[in-house]
């Protein structure tokens, strides 16, 4: 059986890397080209992404790719982080690199769109959870500034549609990213027009929403000569939002499983057939952002592995050379149950040193503040594990349903501290894999939309055939987590 070649660009909001994917006929399998590094470039007290720098590394894959003998491909498509945007003239151009979701433009960005329009109608309109990056106060931010960028601008396109509008010329926004964004409306999937015109934004420039799995076109012929690539792929819009396609990539997943999509951010939540917009799931501030086949991603963002991530950059920064395995070794053998806080406060979204942010708000209140490296990273992985079991309770009331499984994927399930922290914290097995969810994800909705694979279901168990979860059985105590889950509810 002949095997089908894949391109799947998958970007973090801390690494890129460009995977090749194959597919047997019985398995799929992955491969990276490159591998970089990304993040935010500070410039005049702003926060910006090198998206010409993303563009060179693409193009420096398709070429490992050609080097390494090109066998033709059957699609090539790119996922992202979601809400950040670049905005074009009228002319295709670039109107300046895309601000990153972090910088500070949006502080108080919330309260004045709820100025305009009232909380509880941009929830019931979007079903996205409120959080002070979203696109909407991001536009809101620069409409409020007089930002001449936004006067200038024909079209607004997230970080994949504007890649795959410089590989196919084909400007669209690709449904589970467009979800991110609080600007569409959740129940018709179009932009939530009445909305944005209260709130003053442009709407000419949003493109024209897409499904995922749609083919926008062939890869255009100035970046097959500039890389060499001997043939024009179809450009294939996927689930374009990373999340949407790591889940798109669960092996098992059913109505009694939740997902914790594991890295940065830690994304849980559970699969659902329409939003859920009531007035406690605004209260809770959880998400309805799209996902594949017509479903629904009920989730909420957790701050995630970013706080263990900034706590590792300060100390490397003070000449501490820490892999990872040296940080959960020194976890695992501090004390139990010390320090715990609430890893979403406010002051842990973007600090300029984690360790002292965390220890500031332990001092603050009146918990006992970690002091050895090994003590902070348990704090933050028990912290965690803990905001994991109140998201499950949550997610049990808001859908009805009973929750038998926590299915891991991503960078994070190769944390076995944190799945034993999880297993424990929420009294229920966890299944961790595969790690590169969202590559294969990506690789599987194209196998899917050129026909290679059939339906979802099948591409699940391909996956969890060609890769193997484990399982992480909750130990029969659980009256400490118990007692931990009272402490920690109390938290600001």
């Amino acid at each position: 059986m002949p095997i089908d070649h894949f391109l799947a660009v998958d970007l973090g909001a801390s690494g890129g890397r460009v995977m090749l994917g194959r597919w047997d006929g019985s398995r799929i399998s992955i491969e990276p080209l490159t591998r970089f590094d990304n993040g935010p470039t500070p410039v005049h007290q702003r926060l910006h992404w090198d998206i010409l720098g993303i563009w060179r590394h693409i193009n420096d894959g398709i070429r490992t790719h050609v080097s390494r003998g090109g066998a033709p491909l059957a699609g090539i498509s790119v996922d992202s982080w979601g809400v950040d945007y670049g905005l074009l003239d009228r002319t295709g151009q670039l109107l300046g690199n895309p601000t990153c979701y972090r910088d500070h433009r949006t502080d108080g960005m919330m309260d004045q769109a709820f100025a305009r329009v009232r909380s509880d109608r941009i929830f019931a309109t979007t079903g996205i959870q409120f959080m002070q990056f979203n696109t909407v106060y991001q536009l809101l931010s620069m409409r409020l500034s007089n930002d001449p960028h936004l006067e200038l601008a024909d079209k607004l396109l997230l970080i994949p549609d504007l890649l795959h509008y410089w590989m196919s010329g084909v400007a669209a926004a690709e449904y589970t990213n467009a979800s991110t964004t609080q600007m569409l409306d959740c129940h018709t999937r179009t932009w939530a027009g009445d909305m944005l015109t209260a709130l003053d934004i442009p709407q000419h420039m949003l493109p024209t929403v897409i499904q995922p799995g749609t083919v926008l076109g062939p890869l255009l012929g100035s970046v097959i000569d500039d890389t060499g690539l001997g043939s024009a792929p179809p450009v294939i819009a996927g689930a374009t939002h990373d999340t949407g396609a790591a889940i798109a990539a669960i092996p098992g997943l059913d109505a009694n499983s939740a997902y914790i999509s594991s890295g940065t951010w830690s994304l849980m939540g559970m699969e659902v057939p329409a939003p859920v917009v009531s007035a406690q799931a605004r209260a809770v501030n959880f998400t309805n952002e799209g996902g594949i086949n017509q479903t629904i991603r009920l989730l909420k963002n957790i701050a995630g592995l970013w706080l263990l991530q900034e706590c590792r950059r300060s100390w490397q920064r003070q000449g501490h050379s820490y892999t990872w395995e040296d940080l959960l070794a020194q976890a695992a053998m501090a004390p139990a149950f010390v320090s715990i806080v609430n890893p979403d406060a406010p002051e842990f979204l973007n600090p300029d040193d984690m360790p002292r942010a965390i220890q500031a708000y332990c001092a603050r209140n009146h918990i006992p503040v970690p002091e050895s490296h090994g003590a902070m990273i348990r704090c933050c992985l028990e912290s965690l594990a803990l905001r994991y079991r109140t998201v499950v309770d949550t997610l049990r009331q808001l859908t009805g349903r009973d929750i038998h499984t926590i299915r891991i994927v991503g960078g994070g399930s190769q944390n076995q501290l944190l799945n034993r922290f999880t297993a424990d914290a929420c009294n229920l097995p966890v299944v961790a894999g595969p790690v590169e969810a969202t590559a294969l994800g990506n690789v599987l909705i194209q196998a899917l939309t050129t026909g290679a694979i059939p339906d979802l279901a099948t591409g699940r168990r391909i996956i969890a055939e060609s890769y193997p979860p484990t399982v992480i059985e909750p130990s029969r105590d659980r009256q400490a987590w118990d007692a931990q889950l009272a402490r920690f509810a109390t938290l600001p």
